[in-house]
């Protein structure tokens, strides 16, 4: 079996919350790990090694993960914050959350120098866009007046859009003819200038929002925008995600293989 590191997402400390008041919670969302392990990957959430605690802090670094796990997922979760990429934020409530984007670009760069592969999903495609540079509308719906709603909190998960796999590209191979598929749609947020070395693979129809990318380097580094974990299994009218995830886990398993042959 590989072992697949999942990002966390952060509960930063806060005194009002009734549980573990004041402290701050790390967390896998279920269905995330779940998409995972329907394939029998091993999954882990990677915690961050910084932050405050009572303790004299963790002596385990991003680095150490990265040598024992054979790729990398990083989630969904909140806004990627616009000083990131070099913007004030044009709303307070856009902020996002710096001390993670720090975290998950510092797990980006100790996979990618090991060369295993990382698979980014919502959240996860534009924290890769802007640590290769690119950046981000902060919102769809204030910035990009033609965009369709990306977000309804009304009806989450099944909020979907139809997207146009890019002709050619690795994403097309794994799919064949069928290059106009739906996918649900939840974030406001999405890549706006495109970072170094990537390309797109598909995009939302008729608005034409960046919905999935690849890096062009020697290792994989690949990401949708949609959330293959929410997809209802068994329902035809949806992408079949399940090429995405045998692609990720194979590559993982490969890189695995050549290093126990050395």
């Amino acid at each position: 079996m590989v072992k697949i590191g999942i990002s966390a997402s952060f509960l930063h400390a806060d005194p009002e919350r009734p549980v573990f008041k004041g402290m701050t919670l790390q967390y896998i969302e279920q269905n995330m790990a779940h998409w995972l392990m329907q394939r029998e990957a091993l999954a882990f959430m990677i915690p961050s090694p910084d932050g405050h605690t009572r303790r004299d802090g963790s002596r385990v670094t991003l680095d150490a993960y990265a040598e024992v796990l054979d790729g990398l997922v990083l989630m969904g979760g909140s806004d990627v914050c616009p000083e990131t990429y070099g913007e004030a934020p044009l709303r307070p409530e856009w902020s996002g959350d710096r001390i993670r984007d720090e975290y998950e670009i510092g797990l980006l760069n100790a996979f990618m120098a090991r060369g295993k592969p990382v698979l980014g999903v919502c959240r996860g495609a534009q924290l890769i866009n802007v640590a290769m540079g690119g950046t981000l509308w902060q919102d769809l719906g204030a910035q990009v007046p033609y965009a369709l709603n990306h977000r309804n909190w009304a009806i989450y998960e099944a909020n979907c859009h139809a997207t146009a796999i890019a002709p050619g590209t690795a994403l097309a191979k794994l799919y064949g003819d069928h290059l106009l598929v739906k996918t649900n749609s939840i974030h406001h947020q999405a890549v706006k200038d495109l970072g170094r070395n990537l390309v797109v693979e598909a995009w939302s129809e008729p608005d034409r929002i960046v919905e999935a990318l690849r890096w062009t380097g020697p290792s994989y580094v690949f990401a949708v925008q949609w959330h293959p974990e929410f997809h209802p299994p068994g329902d035809n009218s949806y992408i079949d995600d399940t090429p995405i995830l045998d692609d990720f886990l194979a590559t993982a398993m490969r890189h695995k293989d050549a290093a126990f042959a050395l």
